[in-house]
């Protein structure tokens, strides 16, 4: 029996795509850093690392399809923050988000990490930017680490 699991490591070789979302710029800055630290953690190299901005949370996986595309990338990192509100736009939002980043990890074959932050409230979402619940960025880095180490294993 053959058993794979990703390692937390970050080679030389690997090169990681972040797209980030300008809305809520308070917390996806946080979220950034706190990937970028992970980063860093793991033995990453900066100048491996890419990072796109977009507008917002809805246009992530637009971006994400573009840097998986390029070739470049182990895997793609999308990172958003989306806060609700009294209309409906947080659920066709959050949901169009999460559905695009999924497909896109699935066209393309690369580990494309759902970083998106959907809370009710700000102080939520600053709970899972680096304070009481961690930083969901550097746990977004995790899994890219440690999916992309595992795609590696069980295509070699």
């Amino acid at each position: 029996m053959t058993t794979h699991e990703g390692r937390l490591t970050a080679p030389n070789d690997l090169k990681i795509g972040i797209a980030v979302s300008r809305f809520n710029e308070l917390v996806t800055e946080r979220l950034l850093e706190g990937a970028l630290w992970a980063w860093k953690r793991h033995g990453g190299d900066e100048a491996n690392i890419e990072i796109a901005r977009v507008p917002g949370a809805f246009e992530l996986p637009l971006a994400a399809k573009a840097m998986a595309e390029t070739g470049r990338f182990s895997a793609v990192i999308c990172l958003g923050c989306v806060i609700r509100g009294a209309t409906t736009h947080y659920d066709y939002v959050c949901g169009q988000a999460a559905s695009g980043i999924q497909s896109v990890g699935l066209q393309s074959g690369l580990p494309v990490v759902f970083g998106v932050l959907t809370t009710d409230t700000l102080e939520q979402a600053f709970e899972r930017a680096g304070s009481k619940a961690g930083n969901k960025g550097a746990e977004a880095m995790d899994v890219a680490l440690e999916m992309s180490d595992l795609l590696s294993q069980i295509k070699s």
